[in-house]
């Protein structure tokens, strides 16, 4: 272990005066710092690499600071039951997360094409949701749906659950670290979408325990087909090969979905 010249709890401190990580659930900056002060030789390094290691998860998709109180305040001037007014509001929210931004373009197929084979869906669990429950208003859902939704941002947390309750939507959020608990609840379909190449980064093994534990009859799982930076080179080619190894010997059947800047898979037990 590194060199222990600094109490852990101060170590962790110092990892979230980063106002990015602060916002992080504190099992996931304690779970990657204690990896990382075991991994280097100083606390120093460590907490450069932890950083680091917090904003390929995370802080890559996400600006500094989402004023979630505003977009609070602008829920409240909704009119009820005005889906113009809640699309609008729920597009430039969205804007706010790169993941949901980049499918701005193509939102109003995305969820239609990809679950099209299923019909209305009855029940979905969102994993490392960002601001994706916002697309609500274009998914093909039974009328007496559910949604759960979980992520390690805890105002992004809070401020879902607001956005369900205000706008009326049968959804709930909440924290989850999905490298120490796999979330068990029975739905239809359950979303992966553009994050298992983040999450093999830190645990090679989830991918396969992901699709080993989820109780979902479907399971809807994107990778992205650019960079961030815009580009694709080689990109399909290498999360093909990554479903392929994640799906081997597990019988599901597969349809493949190309969008722009995004490939999804529908696996279906």
């Amino acid at each position: 272990m590194a060199e222990k010249n600094i109490a852990f709890e101060e170590f962790v401190g110092r990892v979230r005066q980063n106002q990015k990580y602060a916002q992080l659930t504190l099992s996931l900056v304690e779970q990657i710092a204690r990896e990382e002060l075991n991994n280097q030789k100083d606390w120093h390094s460590a907490l450069k690499t932890t950083r680091t290691r917090l904003h390929r998860l995370t802080g890559a998709f996400l600006p500094p600071k989402i004023n979630y109180a505003h977009l609070i305040d602008n829920l409240g001037l909704i009119t009820k039951n005005n889906s113009d007014e809640l699309q609008a509001f729920s597009k430039q929210a969205m804007r706010l997360h790169a993941s949901t931004n980049e499918r701005l373009p193509f939102l109003e197929h995305f969820f239609y094409i990809c679950l099209e084979s299923i019909g209305g869906v009855g029940s979905i669990l969102d994993l490392a949701c960002g601001l994706n429950p916002l697309a609500i208003p274009w998914m093909p859902l039974k009328e007496n749906y559910s949604y759960l939704a979980c992520d390690v941002v805890d105002p992004m947390v809070s401020f879902l659950n607001s956005f369900f309750s205000q706008t009326n939507q049968v959804g709930t959020a909440f924290v989850c670290n999905l490298f120490q608990e796999i979330p068990t609840q029975q739905v239809e379909v359950a979303y992966l979408l553009k994050l298992l190449p983040i999450l093999d980064q830190i645990d090679p093994s989830i991918s396969t325990r992901l699709l080993d534990e989820l109780n979902a009859d479907h399971v809807l799982i994107s990778y992205p087909s650019k960079s961030l930076g815009g580009r694709s080179k080689g990109m399909k080619q290498t999360y093909s090969q990554h479903l392929q190894r994640i799906t081997e010997g597990r019988n599901f059947h597969i349809q493949e979905f190309t969008f722009p800047n995004e490939i999804a898979y529908l696996l279906s037990r």
